[in-house]
């Protein structure tokens, strides 16, 4: 009977217990079900997002074979040979660093070298500021100019009573994104006049007058970027007013000091004009143009407060932001800066690269204008004459670029931007030509 009742339970527990398929079957099995995980991606859902408008240019340069190809969309220096720079400052400084035992690669401070951060707010405001004296002034080192006007922004999403800023239009196409991913509300307010290929200075007052009490307003200290057209020094001064009258905060994007006009005093003009009221702002600053420290990440955000008291809260609020954003920069790109600033003879050295940085992208401005004007080409191109640092807005449109692109393989924005710092005696009249031919409809 227990015989019976065991062979009973045997059998039910026999249906029970799956059987395992052949080898074959599992091996098939197995295969199904990793590619199966595979294609069930948590990010199946994602686009492809388009190249970013300005470093895409580089992209397809790059994928380009032609060899007479010409690249004048990315805001880099580039030689006489068409090739990267590194200034002969940069590289004493840097043998010096190396040969100083005594350095080390610790972690820097959050707000960075502050040998760095002194002599960068000085080489902006000028050593005998107000605000430097007074000691109104934070500055934390950031990463480069983005990083600068993203921390700046970060800060004011947190701690400034309007969340609205208002840009020139047109502006770099990164400005946007920069402060809307911080949270900010984006206007526009009127910069360039396409008719006049200049400053549309009546237009501008009007809109800072017009926009909500205290709105932030982001400035371009010198060589606006795209359009090279900047304010006179007496329409300076009544931007500065227009902005003061409203209790408006300005916002300064420096990336060109010295490399627009070949002096660095000439380019802070604008930044030491509105410091010297006693009135608040904001400045960002890059390194990455004028000392060729493009990969380096060199920086640095300066807030002028009303008094220092108020600067020291500011600046310990400061560090809160950039503590979770990166803990704190980079030691290297701000040593070169800091020691080239600091020695009166690697200083010396410095401004006469600057300035020969400046006039060569000067010269290529009036190699441009006279080759259009052998040329005959249609139009009065005297604003790339009249505009200033490294880009020039040459007014051609969409398709005509498209078409100096196709025809003859000279990359640039798609709003007729180019950088004049790329150009060279050699591709000046391969551009007039393609321009003549863009602007007249001849075939290439």
């Amino acid at each position: 009977m227990e015989s019976f009742a065991l062979k009973r339970i045997a059998a039910v527990a026999s249906h029970l217990t799956p059987t395992a398929p052949p080898p074959q079957q599992q091996q098939a099995l197995s295969m199904e079900a990793t590619a199966s995980a595979a294609a069930a991606s948590v990010f199946d859902h994602l686009e492809q997002a388009p190249e970013d408008p300005i470093l895409g240019i580089t992209v397809a340069y790059n994928k380009d074979p032609h060899p007479g190809k010409v690249n004048l969309g990315v805001g880099a220096y580039r030689t006489e040979e068409g090739k990267p720079l590194i200034l002969n400052v940069v590289r004493r400084a840097e043998e010096r660093l190396l040969a100083d035992r005594s350095k080390n690669k610790e972690y820097l401070p959050i707000t960075g070298l502050a040998d760095f951060n002194k002599r960068s707010a000085m080489l902006i405001l000028g050593s005998d500021s107000p605000a430097v004296v007074e000691k109104r002034l934070v500055t934390a080192q950031c990463l480069s100019g983005t990083g600068s006007l993203r921390v700046g922004a970060e800060f004011l999403a947190r701690h400034y009573g309007v969340k609205l800023v208002f840009l020139p239009t047109p502006t770099w196409g990164n400005h946007f994104k920069v402060f809307m991913n911080a949270g900010l509300a984006v206007k526009t307010y009127r910069y360039y006049d396409n008719k006049t290929r200049g400053l549309d200075y009546e237009g501008m007052l009007e809109d800072i007058g017009a926009a909500p009490s205290g709105s932030v307003i982001l400035l371009h200290a010198c060589a606006h970027n795209p359009t090279g057209v900047d304010p006179t020094p007496q329409q300076w001064e009544g931007i500065r007013q227009a902005i003061r009258n409203r209790g408006h905060l300005p916002f300064f994007d420096s990336a060109y000091q010295g490399f627009a006009s070949g002096s660095l005093d000439k380019d802070a003009l604008a930044v030491r004009t509105f410091v010297a009221d006693g009135g608040e702002c904001f400045i960002a600053q890059s390194f990455a143009k004028n000392m060729g420290l493009y990969g380096e990440r060199v920086g640095a955000l300066s807030i002028v407060s009303k008094s220092s008291g108020v600067a020291t809260r500011v600046e310990s609020q400061l560090k809160l932001v950039i503590r979770p954003m990166y803990s704190n920069p980079p030691i290297h790109g701000a040593s070169i800066v800091a020691l080239v600033l600091g020695d009166g003879d690697l200083f010396s050295e410095w401004t006469v690269e600057l300035k020969g940085m400046a006039d060569r992208i000067i010269s290529m401005r009036h190699k441009l204008y006279d080759a259009l004007r052998a040329r005959g080409t249609p139009g009065d191109w005297t604003h790339i004459l009249k505009q200033i640092g490294m880009f020039s807005f040459t007014g051609l449109n969409k398709e005509q670029v498209q078409f100096m692109t196709r025809e003859y393989r000279i990359y640039m924005t798609l709003d007729g931007r180019i950088s004049m710092a790329g150009l060279s005696l050699k591709t000046v009249p391969l551009l007039a030509d393609a321009i003549h031919a863009a602007v007249t409809g001849a075939k290439a």
